[in-house]
C-alpha cells in the first residue's frame, strides 16, 4: 500500500493529497486510465513551472544570461542521479524522444555519407515500435540507402524467453543473409501493444551478435520501471519525462556514451551548434524553459511517498495487474502480459463481441467510451498481431493465443481508484450485450 513520506500526512492524508495534486483541476466523471499517453503533473509542480515561465517572461534577457544555464544543469543533474549516469555530461535534455530518435538517426545518416557505413547495411526495429519512430526510420535510414529489419515480437506474450528468442531469430537471419546490423533500436517497454521488454538480455544478445550500436526507447520507462542506464548498457537512451515523471509537457533525456558524444547534435541547428551536445540542447531558437526546469520539483514530488519513486512503481504496477484481472474475469478474456512483463500498463482483452476488428473500429469504440460514457482508455487491434507461441497461466487466468480481435490499454497513477475501471467493466459489459442482441 502507498504511504505517505513522514511529515507529508498532516493535511488529511494520501487521499487529500491526491485531491490537492490532481483530481482538483481534473475534469470531474471522467475515469482517466491512459497516463501513458500524456500523463498528469501534480498541482504543485505546475505551479513550480508557472514560476519559471514568469521569471523567463520578466526579463529574458537577465533570465538567459543569468540563473537558467545553472538551472538547466541542476535538472539535467537530478535526472542523471535518478538514472545512474554518470558523468552528468552524458546527459541533456530535450522536447520528447521524437528528438531524441531523430538525433541519433541523423547521425546514422551520416555515417553513411561519409562511409562509415555502407548502403544495404540494416537497423533493426520492432514490429511494434512507436508509430512516429516507424516514421523516422522511414524518413532517415530508407531514404539513406539502409536497410530496415523487423523483429515480429509475439503478442499475447507469455514470457521473456519469447522475446529473446524473436530477437535472436531476427539477428541470425542477417547473419546468414550477410547483412550488418550497424544500429538496434529496441523498446524499453512498447506502446501498443504495452510489453515490458527484458532489456539488458536484450542489449546483451545485440552485443554478441555484432550490433554496432544499440539504442533503446525508453519512452514509457523514467517513473514506470527502474531505469539504470549503467547496467542496461546501451549506447543511447531516452524517455520522456513527461509521460510518468510527473514533468509538465514536454520534456525527455537522451543519455549516451561518451564516445558518441563527439559527433552527436540536435536535428536544429542553432547558436550553440558544436559546443557540445549539452550546449546545443539549451538553445534551439527561442522556447519555453520553463517544463525542462521544472523537472527537479516532480522528481523532489516522489519524496512526498515513502519509498519514493520505486514505492510509486510497485503500488502502480500492482494495482493494474489487480484491475486488469479483474476485467479480464468480467469479461470472460485475458490480459495480454504476465505480472513480470507489465508495467503501470497492461493489456487486457476485450470480447469479441464488442466487434472492433480493425483499427478504424478501434478508434470508434474509443471514441464512444469517451464521449458516452466518460472514460479514457485506448483500444488496440489486434487482428495483425502475431500469437503467442506457447500457452502460459498465471494469477487463475490463461495467457494463450490466438489473441482476441481488441484490447484496450489500461494504466494506473496514484489518483486512480477502483471505480474508474469499474466504471470501464460495466460499459464494455454493456456494449457487449448490446452486439449480441
Amino acid at each position: 500500500m502507498l504511504e505517505l513520506a513522514e511529515g507529508e500526512g498532516d493535511a488529511g492524508g494520501l487521499e487529500a493529497l491526491v485531491y490537492a495534486e490532481f483530481l482538483q483541476h481534473h475534469e470531474g466523471g471522467v475515469a482517466r486510465i491512459n497516463h501513458g499517453s500524456f500523463g498528469s503533473p501534480p498541482a504543485s509542480v505546475q505551479a513550480a513551472q508557472a514560476r519559471w515561465a514568469s521569471l523567463w517572461l520578466r526579463q529574458p534577457d537577465h533570465f538567459y544570461f543569468g540563473p537558467l544555464q545553472d538551472a538547466l544543469l541542476h535538472s539535467r543533474r537530478e535526472v542523471a542521479s535518478l538514472i545512474h549516469a554518470h558523468p552528468v555530461d552524458q546527459v541533456v535534455l530535450v522536447d520528447n524522444v521524437t528528438v531524441a530518435v531523430a538525433m541519433v538517426l541523423q547521425r546514422f545518416v551520416w555515417q553513411i555519407f561519409e562511409g562509415h557505413y555502407q548502403k544495404g547495411e540494416a537497423v533493426l526495429a520492432l514490429n511494434f515500435s512507436y508509430g512516429s519512430v516507424k516514421k523516422a526510420l522511414k524518413a532517415y535510414v530508407e531514404r539513406a540507402g539502409a536497410c530496415l529489419l523487423e523483429v515480429r515480437l509475439p503478442f499475447p506474450v507469455t514470457s521473456s524467453e519469447e522475446i529473446v528468442a524473436a530477437f535472436r531469430s531476427t539477428l541470425q537471419q542477417a547473419q546468414r543473409e550477410s547483412r550488418r546490423v550497424r544500429l538496434a533500436l529496441i523498446d524499453h517497454i512498447t506502446s501498443m501493444p504495452s510489453v515490458v521488454l527484458p532489456i539488458r538480455e536484450l542489449v546483451s544478445l545485440c552485443r554478441r551478435e555484432g550490433v554496432d550500436e544499440v539504442f533503446v526507447d525508453g519512452a514509457h520507462a523514467i517513473g514506470n520501471v527502474d531505469v539504470d542506464v549503467e547496467e542496461i548498457d546501451a549506447d543511447y537512451y531516452t524517455s520522456n519525462l513527461h509521460k510518468w515523471l510527473f514533468c509538465p509537457h514536454a520534456v525527455a533525456f537522451l543519455h549516451c556514451k561518451a564516445e558518441q558524444l563527439r559527433d552527436l547534435h540536435h536535428p536544429i541547428v542553432a547558436h550553440n551548434y558544436e559546443e557540445g551536445l549539452g550546449r546545443e540542447c539549451e538553445w534551439v531558437g527561442t522556447r519555453d524553459y520553463s517544463a525542462h526546469l521544472a523537472a527537479v520539483d516532480a522528481i523532489a514530488f516522489f519524496k512526498k511517498f515513502k519509498g519514493g519513486v520505486r514505492a510509486v512503481q510497485d503500488h502502480n504496477r500492482h494495482s493494474v495487474v489487480s484491475m486488469g484481472a479483474m476485467l479480464a474475469d468480467a469479461w470472460g478474456t485475458h490480459c495480454g502480459t504476465p505480472p513480470d512483463l507489465s508495467s503501470s500498463m497492461i493489456m487486457v482483452g476485450l470480447p469479441n463481441a464488442v466487434g472492433v476488428l480493425s483499427h478504424s473500429d478501434a478508434l470508434d469504440l474509443r471514441t464512444r467510451l469517451r464521449e458516452e460514457f466518460g472514460i479514457e482508455v485506448p483500444v488496440y487491434c489486434a487482428t495483425e498481431a502475431s500469437p503467442a507461441t506457447s500457452n502460459s497461466s498465471w494469477g487463475g487466468s490463461k495467457v494463450n493465443g490466438p489473441p482476441f480481435a481488441a484490447y484496450v490499454r489500461i494504466s494506473h497513477q496514484i489518483y486512480n481508484s477502483v471505480g474508474d475501471y469499474e466504471k470501464l467493466r460495466d460499459a464494455v459489459t454493456f456494449l457487449t450485450e448490446q452486439h449480441s442482441r
